[in-house]
């Protein structure tokens, strides 16, 4: 049907109709495949080809436009037929119609060069993602050299009311309701009602038109579970699950589920036990940030520590507005001299908890990390930094794993905190500077679905680091096996 009515309107003089074609609807309902489907039928079939075609699919971010191609290169590949008159050039997120000289091209708003297009079809995935409106404008407006150009928008909702996505969303409601009369704009929305339930698995075909088929009934049942109980998880459910336009930066956990997770705990119980740990190091602001976790038979027991430069202490106090010098008084947060952390500080605190529990291995946020492999260094700690998949060369005290902040590395370490706090797995020392930090934490989501913790909106100074070093911790105890050979041993068994 939606192929249907954007491709089988033509006028008087045989050419087609539709010019602007929107299809919102949820996540996970085929639409990198579609796009990519699009993009080969208008470079090489001879319905659709046009001689010089310029074909082009954009997204938000370089990742996401890679999506697309890689799904399009996929099908070439698997195809005789294509693979003979199709030319792909992997470096430049380009396939070539040699006969016709028409490409197909991949972009995305990250682009330097956005202008000299002569777009004769666009496919825009995820447009609600996009920063701005920038690369739209220079698209849409490329088009006019050509005889019956087309754009396609395939997109979840934005729940910014003066986004493009919105305009164009707006719009299209106008149209479906007679309200505007169009006939070149061809709207296809596809989404829960806000004033439906949001659980009642009945109301999400309005949303996914391929649930039941390729589109899985059982993920979104899953994610539903966990969606009712965690805020964060809610309304990323709502926008991209249901398609509904609500704000997916929202508060990670509420108090009370915060709370059931808090417990008094000790360090002094685990002399000797294996453990994993999560480091995120800062320089003046920020705090440095220590999470050591052990698995136990319920799940996971994690311990926090903090530091903070002693200097400017109380102007950063009133700057984050939060009591720092009476944390430090009850022992919640430790400090070093100056202005900025002092990392040897750190390098005898960790090496110190070498000799008191099992500590298996580190991951760690990049940042820094040059100054204290130097104090580890100065004082004799053997540690080594051993990148996933690689064994330590020689025996060191501690084996360190970097670990990335962005989506890519940052998902799974959400996916295993979350689940375990979902289950009631988790087991945290009561410190109220970590408390501090999971109540400032959001989620922030990519078109993919891949998360990453954030700050609040609106919120630059509220701390977050402990957060993130718990979900490093936890992902990286449920990422090296515990039983059989140790990481010193075992090759490619590092899944950071």
């Amino acid at each position: 049907m939606i192929i249907r009515r954007v491709y089988g309107r033509v006028n008087s003089r045989g050419l087609r109709i539709a010019r602007t074609a929107l299809l919102t609807m949820g996540r996970k309902n085929g639409k990198t495949e579609l796009i990519a489907c699009l993009c080969l039928c208008h470079l090489c079939s001879e319905v659709l080809c046009e001689t010089g075609g310029q074909i082009y699919s954009a997204a938000a971010d370089r990742d996401q436009a890679a999506l697309v191609f890689h799904a399009a290169v996929s099908m070439v590949r698997s195809s005789e037929d294509l693979s003979e008159i199709l030319n792909v050039l992997d470096s430049k997120k380009r396939i070539v119609h040699v006969e016709s000289g028409s490409f197909y091209q991949a972009i995305s708003s990250e682009s330097k060069t956005k202008h000299g297009f002569n777009a004769s079809v666009i496919l825009y995935d995820e447009l609600a993602q996009a920063p701005n409106r920038d690369l739209y404008d220079v698209l849409t407006t490329s088009v006019g050299a050509r005889a019956q150009p087309l754009t396609w928008i395939i997109s979840t909702m934005s729940a910014d009311p003066v986004h493009i996505m919105t305009e164009l969303v707006d719009y299209g409601r106008k149209v479906q309701a007679g309200t505007i009369v169009d006939p070149t704009f061809v709207p296809f929305i596809y989404e829960v009602p806000k004033e439906l339930d949001a659980f009642d698995e009945k109301n999400w075909i309005l949303a996914n038109p391929a649930l039941g088929d390729f589109r899985s009934l059982e993920e979104m049942r899953n994610y539903a579970r966990r969606a009712q109980r965690m805020p964060a998880a809610e309304s990323t459910f709502r926008n991209l699950y249901l398609n509904q336009a609500v704000d997916v930066a929202e508060c990670w956990i509420k108090v009370a589920d915060w709370q059931k997770c808090e417990a008094y705990i000790s360090l002094d119980e685990y002399h000797g036990a294996e453990c994993y740990g999560g480091l995120d190091l800062s320089g003046k602001n920020d705090l440095t940030a220590l999470a050591l976790v052990f698995r136990t038979e319920a799940g996971f027991d994690a311990v926090p520590l903090f530091w903070a430069p002693d200097d400017g202490l109380r102007d950063r106090e009133d700057r984050d507005r939060v009591p720092y010098t009476l944390w430090k008084s009850q022992g919640h947060l430790q400090t070093t001299p100056g202005r900025s952390i002092d990392y040897a500080d750190i390098a005898l605190k960790i090496a110190d908890l070498a000799r008191v529990v099992n500590l298996k291995a580190i991951a760690f946020d990049r940042y820094r990390i040059d100054d204290l492999m130097r104090e580890f260094e100065r004082i004799g700690f053997h540690a080594e930094i051993v990148k996933p998949g690689d064994e330590a060369l020689t025996n060191p005290e501690l084996v360190l794993i970097p670990h990335g902040q962005g989506y890519r590395d940052m998902s799974p370490a959400v996916d295993v905190i979350d689940t375990a706090i979902l289950n009631g797995e988790l087991r945290v020392q009561k410190n109220p500077v970590l408390t501090m930090c999971a109540l400032n934490a959001v989620l922030t989501i990519d078109p993919a679905g891949s998360k990453k913790f954030d700050k609040r909106p609106g919120k630059s100074t509220g701390r977050i680091d402990g957060i993130v070093a718990l979900a490093m911790a936890m992902r990286c105890a449920t990422g090296i096996p515990k039983a059989g050979r140790s990481i010193y041993e075992t090759r490619g068994l590092l899944t950071l």
